[in-house]
């Protein structure tokens, strides 16, 4: 069963998504709250996570980030990972005031960005019982050396310069694609599964998401480094799912924060790319999540 709900932030930004609860649920019932990674919205594919929850007796919160889909904000399009972070805190808040939610089993799922998102939200939060984190982004000053070439490095830099010097000046946020297939063309995902994944979803199942973001907001990401808050996850379970062939979020990164996280843990490694975790590789990587989740908030 699924409802549309909305709720405000701690600053007063209306965030809107949907409620999964059991069919012939007894509430309340732990809850997992979801976002989605950069410039995704809730349709591309999260419905189809929080109904494999929802089937093995999990509720869902999923909502769209801020200045995205469904939900307020201004500037649109733009990604603050800080500012995401606390919109996460404050949709666990919410799920907590709900009498369907069992405020005391409460987990957090999240992908690729929001995969960085919830270990730092696992990390700073002690309302969240269990953690999943799915393909995420470790390192954005390493990833973005991975993604950006060596000698592009330099003028990407001078258009980050330039886009704060007109934003001082009073002009809005300069744009870039999210993605592109013309290798000529500045995007912030520069990688042709990326264009593949996003612009077939968007036309199959995510009208609302649009092939934009705040030149900022890239500029951003180069600055995030969820990755040193891995280890301050436990006592928290903690599941880290990893697609050996990612050179999106790099399997590598993800790896290796895998070791320096401590127990309770849990690794799933999937066989194909980043975006397979969505489609190819679904039934494994939502299977390993539902039973983690399951194990640890329905089993206690």
């Amino acid at each position: 069963m699924r409802k549309d709900v909305a709720f405000k932030t701690e600053d007063g930004v209306t965030l809107r998504g949907w409620l999964y609860q059991p069919d012939k649920a007894r509430s309340p019932v732990p809850t997992i709250v979801m976002a989605h990674g950069f410039s995704a919205v809730k349709e591309n594919y999260l419905d189809k996570f929080a109904e494999v929850y929802a089937a093995a007796g999990l509720g869902a919160l999923v909502f769209d980030n801020r200045n995205f889909g469904a939900s307020d904000g201004e500037p649109r399009q733009h990604i603050d990972p800080w500012q995401q972070v606390s919109d996460y805190r404050d949709a666990i808040t919410y799920a907590s005031t709900l009498p369907e939610v069992d405020a005391d089993r409460i987990g957090i799922w999240g992908s690729s960005y929001s995969g960085a998102h919830v270990l730092v939200v696992g990390a700073l939060d002690r309302r969240v019982k269990c953690v999943v984190s799915q393909v995420p982004l470790i390192s954005g000053h390493r990833n973005a050396r991975r993604l950006i070439r060596a000698d592009m490095i330099a003028a990407v830099q001078g258009m980050f310069l330039e886009d704060r010097k007109a934003r001082y000046a009073g002009k809005p946020h300069g744009m870039i694609a999210v993605v592109s297939n013309d290798p000529n063309v500045p995007c912030a995902l520069p990688t042709p599964d990326s264009y593949e994944w996003f612009t077939e979803t968007a036309k199959l199942r995510a009208p609302a998401w649009r092939n934009e973001v705040t030149l900022q907001s890239v500029e951003l990401f180069t600055e995030y480094e969820p990755g040193i808050y891995i280890e301050y996850v436990s006592p928290t379970p903690l599941l880290l799912v990893v697609a050996a062939g990612d050179h999106l979020t790099v399997a590598d990164e993800a790896l290796a924060a895998y070791g320096r996280a401590l127990e309770p843990k849990k690794l799933a490694l999937l066989g194909g790319g980043h975006f397979d975790a969505y489609v190819k590789d679904f039934p494994a990587s939502s299977g390993a999540a539902r039973d983690w989740f399951a194990q640890h908030l329905l089993d206690e």
